[in-house]
């Protein structure tokens, strides 16, 4: 059975909003849903089906190049699952390079903060911290 949605009922279900649908439809992530006799837009369980699937690809911090990518082995191309599992792999290490870039922010965070009293004095380590160049140049995480 193929439920019949509106715009309004499918982001409700898929607990997001009208925008990220919108965005999805008009770069071909979302198929074109047909139309009402009045143009009213029908999606059916297909489109919430896929809806769920990009907005956990996307929570799960893959691209849309990513998820393009996954869809087109969900629409029957040459993509493979081993293909897939070597971009999820891929995508995984680099979600552990920002991790360590995290961490390594927080460690300079941490101790910059240290080494503020936090008191009414006009001089404040953080702001020198800021201003320090070595500071800024062992941190970059880019």
């Amino acid at each position: 059975m193929t439920l019949s949605m509106s715009r309004g009922e499918i982001t409700r279900r898929a607990g997001c909003n009208i925008e990220p649908v919108r965005y999805y439809e008009k770069i071909g992530l979302m198929p074109d849903p047909p139309r009402t006799a009045g143009g009213h837009r029908i999606y059916g369980t297909e489109h919430t089906k896929r809806l769920a699937f990009i907005l956990r690809g996307r929570t799960l911090g893959f691209s849309i190049k990513e998820l393009r990518g996954f869809l087109d082995l969900v629409d029957g191309s040459a993509v493979t699952c081993a293909e897939v599992k070597t971009r999820t792999l891929n995508h995984l290490v680099d979600v552990r390079g920002k991790l360590s870039d995290l961490k390594r922010l927080e460690r300079v965070l941490k101790d910059i903060s240290n080494h503020c009293e936090g008191d009414e004095s006009p001089e404040c380590p953080i702001i020198d911290a800021l201003y320090d160049e070595t500071i800024a140049t062992t941190t970059n995480t880019n």
